[in-house]
């Protein structure tokens, strides 16, 4: 039983793999089935089963997903390219799609979204997903590695983690202008709160680039800083790194007890080695960094 379920939840997986490496194309129902290798007369039920949502809808909310990260953080693309690449025949469908699901239009979006109804929207894609992409972690998933001190350039997120979506625009706005483009200047984030703290304003993350350069302080916004060598833990997460909080408890709760090591006097951060919508949501990669003495 444990096998058969086993290798029914590799074939769902297949599927939402499928799906993300093909938002473009053919996601219709005889597709799909043929992807998981079901009968369509049954898979589109195997799959609001699974995951809680139909397929039309998830691919929906997919796309959806897709569109709004592009409207708000690549501002090169164009409101209409965005909306044809969510499968949609003209701009004004999109819009009307867009507005109901998040309460405001794509240009509104753009240029002051509102993440709160963005974060409910698609928390039944987040859910789906979460059901067969609970990662485990082993003790051969870590290593050790020496780490080299890392000048950056900081922008600080303090307070409501529902607003950290405006501090990261602001954040790629500014290394744009910068020139400090993540495929030459490595992008970081340090946690220096839990990720949910009891009180949302204690919330705190700073997102970090790095640079040689000389960084000029500029107000609050931007702040130089270093990232301090020394040893490391280091966990590599592929896929759905939004959350990496269920890496992060693995090292403190079962790796690090079990390792002998002791944690140093510095926050657990990551790096981000490659960033969804650039490449699809499973083949984000992101490594975890526990500082040790």
């Amino acid at each position: 039983m444990k096998a058969a379920l086993q290798n029914y939840h590799v074939r769902m997986q297949r599927v939402l793999d499928h799906i993300d490496r093909n938002l473009d194309g053919d996601l219709d129902l005889d597709a799909l089935s043929g992807v998981a290798a079901f009968s369509k007369f049954h898979f589109h039920r195997q799959f609001t089963a699974t995951f809680g949502l139909s397929v039309h809808r998830y691919v929906q909310l997919a796309r959806m997903k897709r569109a709004s990260h592009r409207l708000a953080y690549m501002d090169a693309q164009g409101v209409t390219d965005i909306a044809m690449d969510a499968g949609y025949d003209a701009p004004d469908a999109f819009a009307r799609a867009f507005r109901r699901r998040f309460g405001q239009s794509p240009s509104s979006f753009r240029k002051s979204p509102d993440w709160e109804p963005w974060l409910a929207a698609f928390g039944p894609l987040d859910n789906a997903r979460s059901k067969l992409m609970q990662k485990t972690f082993t003790i051969d998933d870590v290593t050790i590695r020496d780490v080299p001190p890392t000048t950056v350039a900081i922008m600080e997120h303090r307070g409501d983690p529902a607003t950290l979506g405006l501090t990261i625009q602001r954040f790629i706005a500014w290394r744009k202008a910068a020139g400090l483009h993540p495929k030459t200047n490595p992008t970081f984030n340090v946690w220096r709160s839990e990720r949910c703290p009891a009180s949302p304003a204690d919330y705190s993350v700073d997102l970090c680039v790095g640079t040689d350069r000389p960084i000029e302080v500029n107000g609050e916004q931007i702040k130089a800083g270093e990232i301090p060598g020394g040893r490391c833990a280091v966990l590599r997460v592929v896929g759905n790194t939004d959350n990496l909080e269920p890496a992060a408890l693995y090292l403190y709760r079962d790796w690090l007890p079990a390792s002998g090591e002791e944690a140093r006097d510095f926050p657990i951060y990551c790096q981000r080695l490659s960033f969804f919508p650039e490449v699809p949501e499973h083949e984000a990669v992101a490594e975890l960094f526990l500082p040790l003495k």
